[in-house]
């Protein structure tokens, strides 16, 4: 015999509804296999639902269409950063610049190394920390450094550092209807179930043939376990 299973994505628990009611709009209401007042709930869900779900959808696609232009802002500041920190240790190995003005950029104890960049987290603070220890040496009468320039390092950082914040909120925006979504597929469900429950009942005296050929008009989905044959 074959079994129902109730639909585990959200699409399908959009088609289940949409199939319930799109079937009780082209019967009498005398014929209907479940009750109006069920009916009325799975219009106002099918209604809520569809609107949470396509709410989801464009904000996930905006943050996918941001995060790839986020990709390489958080390139560029990366190899910016990184290049500058390095002609940084350069000109401290030709007395360019005192070894101990290291401490202005939080380098003092890296080793005459490149600090680990990988995280956006650490992104930001060695960038910030970089600018300002550059724009406190010059003030203080140091040569800048050029090639890179810490004004290109800084529209570099300033990109990315733009493109994490919208990210965030990007993810945030998303997290916050994906919840919403995601507590309202209960009451989905429950209306769903109680659908089935309704149009199976009503439709239990006729030929297993025929009920389960209605009961596919309102959607309800049977599978078959393997090694059995469709009715």
């Amino acid at each position: 015999m074959p079994y129902r299973r109730l639909p585990n994505t959200d699409s399908a628990r959009i088609r289940a509804l949409k199939s319930a009611v799109d079937k009780a709009a082209d019967t009498d209401f005398q014929e209907l296999s479940f009750s109006m007042g069920i009916l009325d709930e799975a219009k106002s869900a099918l209604t809520h639902f569809e609107h949470l779900s396509a709410r989801y959808q464009q904000l996930y696609d905006t943050q996918v269409k941001a995060g790839k232009s986020f990709v390489g802002k958080t390139k560029n500041a990366r190899m910016y950063i990184s290049h500058f920190m390095q002609v940084l240790y350069m000109c401290v190995m030709r007395s360019e610049i005192k070894e101990e003005q290291l401490t202005l950029y939080g380098l003092e104890k890296a080793n005459m190394v490149v600090p680990d960049l990988t995280s956006n987290e650490q992104l930001l603070e060695w960038g910030q920390k970089i600018i300002d220890g550059e724009n406190q040496r010059t003030s203080q009468g140091g040569v800048p450094i050029y090639n890179p320039s810490i004004a290109k390092v800084k529209v570099m950082f300033i990109l990315f550092r733009e493109g994490y914040q919208t990210q965030r909120l990007h993810q945030k925006a998303t997290s916050r209807v994906l919840q919403e979504v995601a507590a309202y597929r209960e009451r989905v469900d429950e209306i769903i179930l109680e659908i089935w429950e309704e149009v199976e009942k009503h439709n239990n005296g006729l030929s297993p043939e025929k009920r389960l050929a209605r009961n596919r008009e309102y959607g309800i989905v049977y599978y078959y376990r393997k090694g059995e044959i469709a009715e």
